[in-house]
């Protein structure tokens, strides 16, 4: 028989939502409910239909309750199997026990809070894990609910047809298994971390289906990492607007990464993952006036990234300017929220500056495997950087340099960057040939009438040849910034005299595919 109504059920409890639905439902079925702790006096209160699980076993609880539920008469009940083992049962004087309704203690609450190392080793849970995987396995015969979510499932499946059905029995198997996978990491985490030490594995909380992928074609799926403390993009708040598509993660990722690079108030437009627009300034209004003004065509339809609180100004100001699939930031005013909530399709996240690095920065798939790999965090200040050119830059013009850089760094490959002032005015992004590169970059500054003479360049990997100098000096660019590296760097560093060039060599490149 492939559905079951069970005649007796154990209930343990440490989130009791919907309890007393549940409990009337199973009393309405003339289940006999046995219980323990404070689920058993919860259940008391809505009915006297509930036995102690002490006085079931006849074994009273030792160690302040650390050991109430891990007895035979419990667990042969749980495990018997039905078509072999009832008569082992009966001979011991045991009973079948057909349904388990446990969840575990919130372990994984109680260390996202401020706890001490005792606190959480408390909240370690011994009989209900083991319940319900003895429960799990045996599913053949025993259903096992361990989220109050599927309270409603088990009731109208039960109340309207045979009972529980062996499909849904396995399911809730199977979530059993997941919840166990998760708290175990939890745990195991969590003493990791008391030792410093970092985990090899990495494991998924969840998995939210989106509408369509990159293109229409093509299904998605969000995964969440597990045990996250902060807001990241994959688990931002969700203010307003409508469900997030896999090009808007994506975009936003890339612009979020980007504008936590800078510590005074930035900006960040992104289309189709490279960033159109990025500024620096004293306040978020300037910051995003000036990234919008690199490339207001490119703006249109973009992400926009904040580093700071988004103001009302500049919210107003966003909704005049140009139509916006996606805003996040650290923080919002309540007006700026009531000015973006009047077009109701922007989608607004909020987000922690700080997040989880302790998760694989990089996945991708190619045939036949993945490739994993960390994020690039890579990071230099004016020390580390060498002059290799006759002129040295000024200090304004370093600043711009290392502006540059940090933009390059989120730029398709092959990547060229022009700053003035930080502030993007020109970015060529994902072609073949950098030269290529640079005369894009030139030519978005030229159409949005920005001035290139004296601006800065950074490019994220190594020039060639010295065509790629000869190119910049044509535009007007004053100093460049470039990992260095290539045999022909002589012949580069000689096209930067030549044209009264000032370049920095980095050490360091950041190609992004």
């Amino acid at each position: 028989m492939s559905s079951i109504k069970p005649k007796t059920a154990l209930i343990s409890l440490s989130d009791k939502s919907n309890l007393e639905v549940l409990v009337s439902f199973l009393i309405s079925q003339n289940v006999k409910i046995l219980s323990t702790g404070g689920t058993y006096k919860a259940i008391q209160k809505i009915t006297e239909k509930v036995i102690e699980v002490a006085d079931f076993t006849g074994f009273e609880e030792m160690m302040d309750g650390r050991v109430k539920t891990l007895h035979p008469k419990i667990h042969a009940g749980i495990l018997a199997r039905r078509d072999l083992d009832m008569e082992v049962l009966l001979e011991r004087g045991y009973e079948p026990i057909d349904l388990v309704i446990v969840n575990l203690y919130p372990f994984q609450e109680t260390i996202s809070s401020e706890c001490t190392f005792e606190e959480a080793i408390e909240n370690i849970d011994i009989g209900g894990p083991t319940m319900i995987r003895a429960a799990a396995k045996n599913f053949k015969d025993v259903a096992v609910v361990s989220d109050p979510e599927d309270y409603d499932q088990l009731i109208e499946e039960w109340a309207n047809g045979d009972g529980i059905s062996l499909k849904t029995r396995k399911i809730f198997a199977q979530k059993v298994f997941k919840t166990m996978a998760n708290y175990n990491d939890a745990i195991a985490r969590y003493m990791m971390d008391e030792n410093q030490s970092e985990m090899p594995d990495y494991k998924f909380d969840s998995s939210t289906k989106l509408r369509y992928g990159e293109n229409p074609h093509q299904s998605a799926s969000l995964l969440t990492f597990s045990n996250l403390k902060q807001k990241n993009i994959a688990n931002a708040e969700i203010i307003q607007g409508k469900e997030l598509s896999y090009n808007n993660i994506v975009d936003a990722d890339a612009a979020w990464e980007c504008v936590k690079e800078f510590d005074n108030p930035a900006c960040v437009i992104v289309k189709h993952a490279n960033p159109c627009g990025v500024a620096e300034s004293t306040d978020v209004f300037e910051s995003y006036d000036l990234a919008f003004r690199t490339d207001p065509t490119s703006a249109f339809g973009g992400i926009i990234a904040f580093n700071k609180k988004l103001d009302t100004k500049t919210a107003i100001e966003i909704n005049k300017r140009q139509f916006v699939e996606l805003i996040i930031a650290t923080d919002f005013e309540e007006s700026a929220l009531e000015e973006l909530s009047s077009k109701k399709n922007i989608r607004v996240l909020k987000a922690d500056i700080d997040n989880d690095n302790h998760y694989p920065g990089v996945i991708k798939k190619v045939s036949g495997g993945i490739l994993i790999q960390d994020d690039d965090h890579k990071k230099i200040s004016v020390n580390d950087l060498k002059c290799v050119t006759k002129r040295e830059p000024s200090m304004d013009e370093i600043n711009d340099l290392l502006f540059a850089w940090k933009v390059a760094k989120f730029v398709k490959s092959n990547a060229i960057v022009y700053v003035k002032n930080q502030q993007t005015i020109g970015i060529g992004a994902g072609q073949m040939s950098r030269v290529i590169s640079a005369e894009i970059a030139n030519l978005k500054a030229k159409e949005e009438g920005l001035d290139v003479i004296n601006a800065s360049m950074a490019s994220d990997a190594f020039f060639p040849f010295r065509d790629g100098i000869d190119k910049a000096a044509l535009s007007g660019i004053s100093s460049i910034i470039q990992p260095g590296g290539s045999i022909k760097d002589e012949e580069v560093i000689e096209a930067a005299d030549e044209h009264n060039i000032a370049m920095m060599f980095t050490d360091i490149r950041h190609f992004r595919h």
